[in-house]
């Protein structure tokens, strides 16, 4: 049992924050009905902003970072949960408003967490992370709509970054000529490696949007926003759709309403923080039976603690491919 334990802290101070790596008190952590001994972290683009300080994310202080935790239960009075069993937890407003994943120890509730599934070990789980959740939730609600692979391509923007990789790797899977977008062009070996049939420069899509542009899609997932979605949606087919995840180009949509009343496109937004646990349950379970495990061992890297405030810095910039796991303990 620790009294202390390992976590990145972040405080607030007189300009912006400090973030540092050191001995957090448990008498310190928030109120929840279930104790988790974290094993294994990831590092998603929130996590850069919130580290390096680049965006106001983390709105209490002192705060531990990290958004998505895979451990074993040490403690609970919750009824779902017993100690040794082994549990994911997404989001929640963790790294936010409630103390997250870059520690030794997290206290939550037992609400938010989902049985790491059969197959998927914890390290699996945070190579996937909300990353690849969030993709997963994307490929629901474009089947929910209705597409298929048949109806057409799909797009997949920001390709080499974590939601993108993961995306593209299910969706080849599930039998899609995938058409893999991205600003580094370089990694194409990368991307058909996942599974993309093609691969495009982001400049194709970074110009300002035509109402309505040449068909070229039937559906697409974004992490990016801004001027790349509204060029995505003039170009998808009739009666497509896109699953818009992300805003790392920004949360402006500078487009019109021509794709929506003139070809019947449907814009799906895609929400994973406060993702109710049915539809979480279904993603995981997706994950566990359509994301190639060789492939994700493929796109993931390994890093301790001490290495995610660099790493924040990296992802932030570009310099990103795939997922980074984080051992904890």
């Amino acid at each position: 049992m620790l009294a202390t334990f390992k976590a990145i802290r972040i405080d607030k101070a007189e300009k912006g924050t400090t973030v540092v790596l050191t001995q957090f008190d448990e008498a310190e952590l928030m109120e929840g009905d279930v104790t988790v001994r974290v094993e294994w972290s990831t590092l998603n683009y929130k996590d850069g902003l919130a580290v390096t300080g680049k965006a106001p994310v983390v709105r209490r202080f002192p705060m531990i970072a990290g958004i998505d935790f895979a451990g074993s239960v040490e403690a609970s009075s919750h009824l779902a949960w017993k100690a040794g069993d082994k549990v994911i937890c997404n989001g929640w407003g963790m790294g936010e408003t409630h103390l997250g994943a870059y520690a030794e120890k997290a206290r939550v509730k037992g609400d938010w967490l989902v049985r790491l599934p059969d197959g998927i070990s914890a390290r699996d789980a945070m190579a996937i992370g909300t990353a690849g959740y969030t993709a997963m939730l994307s490929v629901l609600a474009l089947e929910k709509h209705g597409l298929t692979p048949d109806k057409g391509p799909i797009v997949v923007t920001g390709a080499a970054g974590g939601v993108g990789s993961v995306a593209i790797a299910v969706l080849s899977k599930l039998g899609w000529h995938v058409i893999a977008s991205t600003g580094r062009v370089s990694e194409s070996g990368y991307l058909k490696d996942l599974g993309a049939s093609e691969v495009i420069d982001r400049n194709e899509l970074s110009g300002p949007a035509k109402p309505l542009a040449k068909e070229r899609w039937a559906g697409g997932i974004d992490s990016v926003g801004s001027t790349t979605l509204a060029n995505l949606l003039s170009m998808t087919k009739y009666g497509g759709a896109v699953a818009a995840c992300g805003l790392a180009a920004g949360m402006d949509l500078p487009s019109s309403v021509a794709p929506f009343i003139l070809r019947g496109v449907s814009l799906l937004g895609i929400e994973s923080v406060m993702c109710p646990i049915s539809l979480r349950k279904a993603a995981w379970a997706r994950l566990a039976s359509d994301l190639d495990r060789g492939k994700l061992a493929e796109i993931t890297h390994e890093i301790g603690l001490d290495g995610v405030i660099a790493a924040g810095a990296k992802i932030l910039a570009g310099e990103v491919r795939g997922r980074i796991v984080v051992k904890i303990l």
